[in-house]
């Protein structure tokens, strides 16, 4: 019973030896800063690294999602867009599609109220004239 323990730790140990050779696309100083803001508190690079990578996987897998939903969205389109669309190629990701696919991995991102979205956008006198 005790050997695949050891295979286990074995396999633990190798991982996070390898992690001082990669170089993880977050940088450690922004992992680092944000771990410390949270109140967690490591002097091991390793598992900082290590965070660093599992929250890439978890970008990587939101961006995958959200892109996917973008090629359905635009696979929807009417004939006369998707016409239109022939000649430009290109998929546009949006607000909408990235919400969706974070509200996947239990993230609710609300949409910010713009000035010119409010209902009293331009309502306001700005001129002596109008007081």
């Amino acid at each position: 019973m005790g050997e695949p323990k050891q295979d286990d730790d074995a396999m633990l140990i190798e991982f996070l030896s390898s992690l001082m050779d990669y170089t993880p696309t977050i940088p450690d100083e922004l992992a680092e800063h944000y771990l410390t803001r949270s109140g967690f508190q490591c002097p091991d690079l390793r598992i900082t690294r290590l965070v660093s990578v599992a929250t890439q996987k978890f970008i990587a897998e939101i961006a995958s999602d959200a892109f996917q939903l973008c090629k359905a969205r635009q696979a929807g389109v009417s004939k006369e867009k998707r016409d239109k669309q022939q000649k430009d190629k290109r998929l546009v990701l949006t607000t909408e599609d990235l919400s969706m696919a974070l509200r996947e991995y239990g993230v609710n991102m609300k949409h910010q109220e713009y000035f010119a979205d409010s209902t009293s956008a331009g309502t306001t006198p700005t001129s002596k004239e109008e007081c």
